[in-house]
């Protein structure tokens, strides 16, 4: 009775943690190129070098990561091996990201100082992220209850993520940024989700009580870590899989999404945030109901329905923008499409999660070691590389289309506006001069990589988890059982 009565309160503290933790990380790494394309004048040259320092600080957090991960699990206190990192971690992060978006620095001066502020927030945010979803196997050994809290922290993370997305956009471009002005408003808001961020992750520091049974972690070694990871030949599959589909599944919200609804539709920040709260919609249905899909359809099942619904909304979105005009008919056509696309790419996600998760026990049945903090360092590790790759990716591509030849000119006008050179009536007819002023090739071609690149990418995930991931439901049963029982004998 007590741990049923202990389960249901960690149900509710654990995910009510990842909130603002959620709104902190979708600022920084889905928004820190948008404000720096429309908020700073840069050369092709210090675009290449901020693009550099983004994919250089994700392979800073090759290491990073891990041995983080490998820190938590020799770390010994009163209050567990997980909670000092999750206060550490989320203090020193808000103040990294505060920084970040309040600095009036342009040109390479603004480049050092993004080189500083990124590699730092690669340790800050690491030190709580891997805290915060190393817990999970310390919560339960329970197949449905791992799912149940897992479903729900993404669901609140989710939360978190979707009203960031929605409320960002609005308020930082076009006629009801704060303070009139994109810079300003980014500045405000940073502010207020860095103070939010460490409130929430109070319910999971005070709330939960997670199970403290400590092993002889060996020192902190890549070593150690190499052996861990190569020697779970399950974890080495999924760790690819699950990072070929996170590229397609955060492409679109990472950036290139918004710049190519403000250059088709118009310098609306509303117009975005419509496109992301009925896009990311339909995944509430599958943050709530996993837990009880899953025990009906099982994964590589259910991942085929979701593959199918995907790829209905990537056509959706290709034949519209092929053959309708810039129109809200066009708006709402690619708006579909996206909230399909996103459903069967969520739906991949939370299948991933588990799948990673469940390679704890693998590793205990073929090591004897569970090493679930290293285990689980490989997934913000692979989310935060796959983001890295999304900025790199996506920018080549504005090299390519010219887009910062566009984004510059707002730049100026944004800045004009946030010094009074200007007014805000005056900065919204000279960006939609701009807006007006783009071949309509180049959004076009922006909406065919929103569509393609993410669909190929899923397919290809799918075909690679069917073929190579062997934790199946029946499999992970079966390991479960074998490592009660070799318990039972010691």
């Amino acid at each position: 009775m007590e741990d049923l009565k202990l389960r249901k309160k960690n149900l509710i503290m654990f995910p009510l943690g990842t909130v603002g933790r959620d709104m902190e990380y979708y600022l920084f790494t889905s928004c820190i190129m948008t404000f720096v394309l429309f908020t700073r004048n840069l050369t092709s040259a210090q675009f290449a070098a901020i693009t550099a320092i983004v994919v250089a600080a994700r392979i800073f957090d090759a290491l990073n990561d891990p041995i983080m991960g490998n820190i938590i699990e020799r770390t010994r206190t009163r209050w567990g091996k997980f909670k000092p990192w999750l206060v550490i971690g989320i203090l020193s992060t808000s103040v990294v990201v505060y920084l970040a978006f309040n600095t009036s620095l342009q040109g390479w001066s603004f480049v050092w100082f993004f080189g500083v502020i990124y590699f730092m927030y690669s340790i800050t945010y690491t030190m709580h992220d891997i805290s915060y979803w190393g817990m999970v196997p310390a919560l339960s050994s329970d197949a449905n209850a791992r799912n149940q809290f897992t479903a729900r922290a993404t669901l609140f993370a989710g939360i978190g993520g979707t009203l960031a997305s929605v409320l960002i956009p609005m308020l930082t471009v076009g006629d009801k940024a704060i303070g009139g002005s994109t810079t300003t408003a980014y500045g405000v808001i940073a502010l207020v989700i860095c103070i939010i961020a460490p409130l929430f992750l109070c319910f999971t520091i005070f709330g939960v009580r997670e199970k403290r049974e400590y092993t002889d972690a060996p020192p902190v070694s890549l070593k150690k870590i190499w052996k861990t990871i190569t020697g779970n030949d399950q974890l080495l599959w999924i760790s690819l899989i699950f990072l070929i589909q996170q590229i397609g599944n955060g492409f679109i919200i990472g950036g290139i999404g918004s710049t190519y609804i403000y250059f088709d539709f118009g310098y609306n920040g509303g117009l975005f945030s419509l496109f992301s709260i009925v896009g990311m919609s339909v995944t509430a249905f599958l943050m709530i109901f996993y837990p009880a899909i899953s025990r009906k359809i099982k994964r590589k099942k259910l991942m085929g329905i979701l593959a199918v619904i995907a790829v209905a909304g990537y056509v959706i979105m290709l034949i519209a923008g092929l053959v309708l005009p810039s129109t809200m008919l066009k708006f709402w056509a690619v708006v579909i499409g996206y909230m399909l696309s996103n459903f069967g790419q969520y739906g991949f996600y939370l299948v991933m999660m588990i799948s990673i998760i469940n390679t704890v026990e693998y590793n205990e049945y073929v090591s004897g070691q569970r090493d679930e903090a290293i285990i689980a360092s490989l997934r913000p590790f692979l989310t935060k590389l796959s983001s890295a790759l999304i900025i790199l990716i996506t920018n080549l591509s504005y090299i390519i289309f010219g887009v910062t030849s566009y984004t510059n000119q707002i730049s100026d006008f944004e800045n004009q506006c946030a010094r009074n050179f200007i007014t805000e009536a005056d900065k919204i007819s000279l960006i939609d001069g701009v807006i007006n002023g783009i071949a309509p090739g180049q959004t076009l071609a922006l909406l065919l990589c929103m569509a393609i690149i993410p669909c190929v990418l899923m397919l290809t995930s799918y075909v690679l988890y069917k073929k190579h991931y062997k934790l199946d439901e029946d499999e992970y049963t079966r390991i479960c059982a074998e490592l009660e029982a070799r318990k039972a004998k010691a």
